[in-house]
């Protein structure tokens, strides 16, 4: 589990394929402390450590992660957010993140507001029903509140130091980020849903 606080970024190094899966290398501050069969968030994304070296480590998305997320995207070079699963006795700071996404949003529109910034993503309008004003969701990884919803779309606002410490900064419009919802309104509308 993951609380969408991201403990740092990493740089895209090398990417591999083999059949319909990727591979990928990622330097980052993290990548020494390490281990294999470790689970860590990548924009969002839970994948296992494979490999630790020379301040890398190495990681695998078969093709059903590819086809539901973002990561099929990257190329060498691309700053990709990271965290580590929250230790049991660690503090839940954002909201609880599975590292499962659901589907990927386009940001529609970037607005700089002397100090902060505002995001509009628009979304697959079947995924409404999970989308309530000042909700949580997980934005590559982040956990975020978000406003001015819509059926297909909402808006978050960035403080600086999310800005700077994430990549939200590398963001353009037209960019795809991977989108989870948050897990409680996704049992909640289930059950719902089974009792109709």
């Amino acid at each position: 589990m993951f609380t969408g606080i991201i403990e740092n970024t990493g740089i895209v190094k090398e990417i591999l394929s083999s059949g319909s899966n990727k591979t990928f290398w990622i330097a980052s501050p993290l990548s020494g402390a390490l281990k294999v069969d470790q689970s860590l968030s990548h924009n969002g994304v839970c994948l296992t450590v494979e490999e630790v070296k020379e301040g890398m480590h190495r990681v695998t998305a078969i093709e059903e992660t590819l086809s539901k997320t973002s990561l099929g995207q990257w190329q060498a070079g691309s700053v990709v957010n990271l965290e580590r699963c929250m230790p049991i006795n660690g503090r839940l700071d954002g909201h609880i993140v599975q590292g499962h996404v659901d589907t990927v949003a386009a940001c529609t529109s970037i607005i700089e507001k002397e100090g902060s910034w505002e995001y509009t993503f628009s979304f697959p309008p079947q995924f409404n029903g999970l989308v309530i004003e000042k909700g949580s969701v997980s934005l590559n990884g982040i956990s975020l509140t978000i406003f001015n919803v819509t059926t297909d779309s909402f808006t978050v606002a960035i403080i600086p130091y999310t800005y700077h410490h994430t990549n939200m900064s590398t963001l353009n419009k037209g960019d795809l980020v991977n989108i989870e919802f948050d897990i409680v309104g996704k049992y909640i509308l289930r059950g719902l849903n089974l009792n109709k």
